[in-house]
Parts: C-alpha cells; sequence; structure tokens
C-alpha cells in the first residue's frame, strides 16, 4: 500500500526526515513539478509559508504543518475556504522566546556589547572604566500582545519588580494592567517590548508617533515580527536620538538588515534567533510531526491555529 504525499517547504533536520519518510512519500519543493494529486499535507515554516500557486498545484492537500508559532506566511482564508487544516508549534518555544526578549532587554541597558568590545580593545588598561550604563529595576514595562509568549514574558520579567502594563485588543484575565492605547502605553514606559503576530492587522503598528511617544530615554524590544514595527521610522528615530535605545531579533526583510543599525552602539541586533536553541527546535520539529501523525491517525491535528480549531 502507497504512502500518501507530503510536500517539504523549507528544511527539515534528520530526526524530523525520518519522522516525514516512515509515514509519507516526501516530494521537496524543488521538485514538485506541476499539478500532484498525491500530496495531502505540507510541511513547511512561519517564514516560508505556503505560495499560492503550490497551494493551487496540490487539489489533494488536507493539512498543512508549521514548523514554528507564527504562520503570517500561510493563506489561512484560501485554507479554510478548501477545508484544509493549519497547525503550528505554540508553547513549547515560550520559554526560550521569552528568555530572548530579556536577554535582548539586559544586553542593550548595560550595553553589553559594547563593553565587550571595549575589553578586547584593550580599553580598560589604556582608558579606564566603561561609561555607565542602565538599570532595569523597577521600570515601567509595556508589553504589545499578550498572549502565550506574552505572558511568559511578563511572568519572568517579574523578578526585576517592574511595573508591567499590556496593550491588546481586549483584557487578558492577567494580573497586569490594560492599556487600551499603545500611544499612551508607549509615553508612560521605560521598555515596550513586541510580541504579537505578525500579518495585516499588525502591520507597522509600532510606528512613527509610537515611537515618539516611546521617547528619546525609551527601549524598544522586538521579538514578534519585523513586519510590526516601521522599520525605516525606527532607524530615523535612533538616529534622530528620538528613540533611545533597541534590541532586535527581527526585521522587514530577513536576512538583510539596515546598515544603519551596524555602527550603533545602543543598538543590540539578533540574526532571528529567539527559538533556536537545540531543545526547543528538537521540540518544535517533533511537534511539527506529531500534528502529521495525529491527522493521518484521527484526521485531526494537535495543535490547529486559532482560525482552525472548532
Amino acid at each position: 500500500m502507497s504512502k500518501p504525499g507530503l510536500l517539504l517547504i523549507g528544511g527539515a533536520t534528520e530526526r524530523m526526515m525520518e519522522r516525514f519518510e516512515a509515514e509519507f512519500t516526501v516530494t521537496r519543493k524543488d521538485d514538485l513539478n506541476g499539478t500532484n494529486d498525491a500530496i495531502i499535507a505540507v510541511a513547511t515554516n512561519g517564514h516560508d509559508g505556503v505560495p499560492a500557486p503550490i497551494m493551487a498545484a496540490l487539489p489533494n492537500l488536507k493539512v498543512v504543518s508549521c514548523y514554528g508559532v507564527g504562520y503570517d506566511a500561510i493563506d489561512t482564508a484560501a485554507c479554510n475556504a478548501r477545508g484544509i487544516l493549519v497547525s503550528h508549534t505554540p508553547n513549547v518555544l515560550n520559554d526560550d522566546v521569552a528568555n530572548t526578549a530579556i536577554l535582548l532587554m539586559l544586553g542593550v541597558s548595560r550595553s553589553v556589547v559594547r563593553d565587550d568590545a571595549y575589553v578586547r580593545a584593550g580599553n580598560w588598561v589604556a582608558k579606564g572604566n566603561a561609561p555607565l550604563t542602565n538599570s532595569v529595576e523597577n521600570a515601567k514595562v509595556g508589553i504589545l500582545g499578550m498572549g502565550r509568549i506574552g505572558e511568559r514574558i511578563a511572568e519572568k520579567l517579574t523578578v526585576f519588580t517592574p511595573h508591567i502594563q499590556y496593550h491588546t485588543r481586549c483584557p487578558k484575565d492577567v494580573p497586569y494592567s490594560y492599556s487600551d492605547d499603545l500611544m499612551a502605553m508607549a509615553a508612560d514606559v521605560d521598555i515596550l517590548i513586541a510580541i504579537v503576530p505578525g500579518g495585516p492587522a499588525t502591520d507597522k503598528l509600532i510606528n512613527d508617533d509610537v515611537l515618539n511617544a516611546l521617547g528619546p530615554n525609551g527601549m524598544l524590544i522586538n521579538v514578534a515580527r519585523g513586519s510590526v514595527v516601521d522599520e525605516a521610522a525606527m532607524v530615523k528615530a535612533l538616529q534622530d536620538g528620538r528613540l533611545g535605545y533597541a534590541g532586535l531579533d527581527v526585521f522587514e526583510a530577513e536576512p538583510k538588515v539596515p546598515e544603519a543599525l551596524f555602527e550603533m552602539e545602543n543598538v543590540l541586533l539578533l540574526p532571528h534567533v529567539a527559538s533556536a536553541t537545540h531543545e526547543t527546535r528538537r521540540a518544535m520539529g517533533d511537534l511539527v510531526t506529531d500534528n502529521l501523525s495525529e491527522y493521518l491517525k484521527s484526521g485531526q491535528v494537535l495543535t490547529p491555529i486559532p482560525e482552525c480549531q472548532t
């Protein structure tokens, strides 16, 4: 009896491939040639998604399993219209993404990269002590987004005894102050952490007005999607001194990063690695394959995206 077909978009670990090949006949994206009636499943990631021409070439597609919690590159409306289930990998990456947000916050406030370079260049001996930095103790922190990861960030931040408020479309049952106005929250906090999904609803949500409200002593941390921030406006605000600091794990046109940021000592840049630990990536890969295995068994998935939950 032949195995059902699986289209693989993007990479996969050896562990994932062993699971895929045990249950499916695997076709890689570059080997897809025209319409393929045998493929019922797609394994992809939050960056590559499922391009419209590929979805159209798979008339019997039933399930898409996304490696990542974000799935804005997948046309969920088209999937729903065709009855295609979409799953993602929530929860397993909450801790590492939250840790990265706090790492960026601490790294920026304490000028870790600048001071590391100061020591390596021999300046501690030649010039004496490095300049003072800033503490995050008792800081006012605003969290844009209070989903699973936002809640975990807030929980981990409590060790610094901060004053936490958050902005979402609706209040959540959490022990933090709710703000229904992003601009007002930005004006009131020292640090603004973005952890909302990407997509049209959040595109450039952090715009020039929000950056101005955050102000010359304010810090922006983005572990969401590059599209959430008006990147050009952010660069200009940093150059003009209207925004004080930034810690960024994501960018609009990854892997391209605005070169103007490279020389800024008040900015910390990471190459979209918030979930990039061996442990978390293994758990994400396992959940991608578990979702596909569950579909073969029951016609359902373990972690459907909200748009597919009933």
